[in-house]
């Protein structure tokens, strides 16, 4: 299980998002008139999965939030053709956000290191990915055919994939209006891949979940997806990696911070403190110098 988490880092996660994409971006043209109410959105994409695509799901909407649970059985396989890449960083990153106090706390541990090939031992299998894109089609369908006049239409989608052999699993969180600023290319789809945050874990509770009772089902707010979007886009920054070894570390972690509460104009906090522990310095910046910092300029 510990090879299967750590190989999707590097191989499964890429796979699964281009998938996605060709998904969404093959139905743009297609015209939508509302035919679900805001309530009926989970019972709609159960239904019409099951009907459809043969495919069971269970869907929750929380407040703001709908959760759709995807079981799989075997989400991983053995990679025939195994891809090599670049490893030039040690990375480790902690984002917290302590609600009580408004601050963003960014604690990291980055480091070059010397260059490793390594290779990509792992892809989707591909009886799972056709169940999962099954779903998302009908995910696509629910959400851009929702009559908001019955109710405040969902703002976070919470997609979680579990192959309930391994208890392997993938949560992938979206927020709508970056979904339908692709939908209508007003991003690039790299832009969505930084936006929508992905996290995978391994669990004996996920091990014959059929139903995603090992979920924590709430509501997702703004504070906690920019949260989850900064450690998403330090993952990508250093993992993948897309910067140089000889990058300003503690300068790339304060753009994507900066960057990214400025994105979402999001206010509701007093302090963004930045943690290097490899250096032990600490940077500490009040909301207004977030907001008055040149640095993502």
């Amino acid at each position: 299980m510990t090879k299967l988490k750590r190989f999707l880092r590097s191989s499964a996660r890429p796979a699964l998002k281009l998938l996605v994409a060709s998904l969404i971006l093959s139905s743009c043209s297609s015209s939508t008139t509302p035919t679900y109410p805001t309530e009926s959105m989970a019972e709609a994409i159960e239904d019409v999965s099951r009907k459809e695509y043969n495919t069971q799901v269970s869907a929750r909407l929380v407040g703001q939030t709908l959760w759709v649970y995807v079981p799989v059985e075997g989400l991983l396989e053995r990679a025939q053709k195994p891809q090599k890449y670049t490893e030039k960083f040690s990375a480790e990153h902690d984002t917290k956000d302590i609600a009580d106090s408004g601050i963003f706390k960014i604690r990291y541990n980055i480091t070059p290191i010397s260059e490793k090939e390594k290779y990509q031992l792992y892809t989707y299998n591909k009886e799972a990915v056709e169940k999962i894109n099954g779903v998302w089609r009908v995910l696509r369908r629910v959400i851009f055919s929702t009559d908001r006049r019955t109710g405040k239409q969902p703002v976070f989608f919470c997609f979680v994939t579990a192959d309930i052999k391994t208890g392997f699993e993938v949560r992938e969180l979206f927020y709508l209006l970056d979904l339908k600023k692709l939908y209508y290319e007003y991003i690039s789809w790299g832009e969505y891949q930084h936006r929508a945050t992905q996290e995978s874990t391994v669990s004996p509770e996920i091990v014959g979940d059929r139903t995603g009772a090992h979920l924590d089902y709430r509501d997702v707010t703004m504070k906690e997806f920019i949260v989850k979007q900064i450690n998403h886009r330090i993952q990508l920054k250093f993992q993948k990696p897309e910067v140089e070894q000889s990058a300003d570390i503690d300068k790339e972690i304060l753009k994507i911070a900066v960057h990214t509460i400025r994105m979402y104009n999001f206010r509701d906090f007093s302090v963004l403190q930045l943690d290097n522990a490899f250096t032990r310095r600490t940077l500490v910046l009040n909301s207004d110098e977030v907001w008055a910092n040149p640095v993502v300029e």
